[in-house]
């Protein structure tokens, strides 16, 4: 199993104890915010949370907070409705990729089916709606327009780029929209839910976009060139089905006439086991790879490049090296 980011922010033995602290309460918070009256509901809903994942998002909230007052409960809450939107994204996003595995385990899609799935996500966002109701009225507004920006992001990826547009530049807006636009939220939250300076708020905004996007560029890396089920799914699961990534798109703008066969596999899903190990063997020895984890470093360089204006606290030392680990980790 890889690291979980937690495991690498040890630059201050009190910082570290006290986002240990602040996740466990996430995590309680998480549980009960999922419990509902009909027992089924409860089973759908605690599904991917029994699941696991990396809690980056609340992770990031606790961290934002520690440039305030990070003891504050209203930090606790954003931390939770951040983590409830990601959920939710989840289990639609399975429905539409018809994904079988999620986190190493069955996506809920696959294990009930694609109408348990959506109706379990917009569980999750009502859930994170009454959570936000108590937040306070720009809490809800932030939300909102984050919410706006995933779903036109989803928008951008199933439409496609526009006719003379650059893929690459679309494929990026896209990774903007879907992934940094909630990671943003979540710097901002934890920032503003501790009583932080406007500016403290808006850089955690910001670093939260341009680390986010490292990090999706990262996964995508991860799923072509990992061997194992380091991503929590079968590697090459993008590939198969046809979704694009940096890397692909790279490689499909090649013109050298020995990369043909590439594009033609890039262009359409894989179901074929051998026409998909083809591809995959392919794109892992394409220089388009490179290109695509020299993206990945540039975007947290930029993360870092934000960090600038922060005061030099151990909060500050750990979001740096969250910016070394989205790098090392598409290695």
């Amino acid at each position: 199993m890889s690291p979980q980011p937690l495991d690498l922010l040890t630059p201050d033995p009190a910082l570290e104890a006290a986002l240990t602290a602040g996740l466990a309460q996430v995590e309680d918070a998480l549980h009960r915010a999922v419990q509902s009256d009909y027992p089924f509901v409860t089973e759908a809903s605690t599904h991917l949370v029994d699941a696991g994942g990396k809690r980056f998002r609340p992770l990031l909230v606790l961290l934002a907070s520690q440039f305030g007052e990070p003891g504050r409960r209203e930090v606790i809450d954003a931390a939770v409705v951040v983590e409830l939107t990601h959920l939710a994204t989840l289990y639609h996003d399975d429905v539409m990729d018809e994904a079988t595995l999620r986190r190493g385990a069955a996506s809920a899609n696959a294990r009930w089916d694609n109408t348990v799935a959506i109706l379990t996500g917009d569980f999750l966002f009502a859930r994170a709606s009454d959570i936000l109701a108590d937040l306070g009225p720009e809490a809800v507004r932030i939300q909102a327009r984050t919410f706006e920006r995933l779903c036109t992001g989803q928008i951008r990826e199933t439409v496609g780029p526009e006719q003379g547009m650059d893929p690459v530049k679309h494929h990026l807006q896209v990774l903007s929209d879907k992934t940094g636009s909630l990671i943003a939220t979540s710097g901002r939250f934890g920032a503003m839910m501790s009583g932080a300076e406007p500016a403290t708020i808006e850089i955690m905004s910001n670093f939260g976009e341009a680390i986010g996007v490292a990090f999706q560029l990262a996964d995508d890396l991860v799923d072509i060139t990992s061997e194992s089920m380091q991503s929590g799914k079968t590697p090459g699961t993008d590939l198969r089905e046809g979704v694009p990534t940096l890397a692909g798109l790279i490689a499909l703008t090649s013109p050298a006439s020995q990369d043909a066969r590439l594009r033609d596999l890039l262009g359409r899903p894989l179901p074929l086991d051998a026409e998909h190990a083809e591809a995959l063997d392919l794109l892992r020895a394409h220089p388009a790879v490179e290109e695509a984890r020299a993206e990945a470093r540039r975007w947290a360089a930029d993360a870092r490049q934000q960090l600038a204006g922060l005061p030099d606290v151990p909060a500050r030392a750990a979001l740096e090296l969250l910016c070394d680990y989205a790098v090392t980790r598409t290695g």
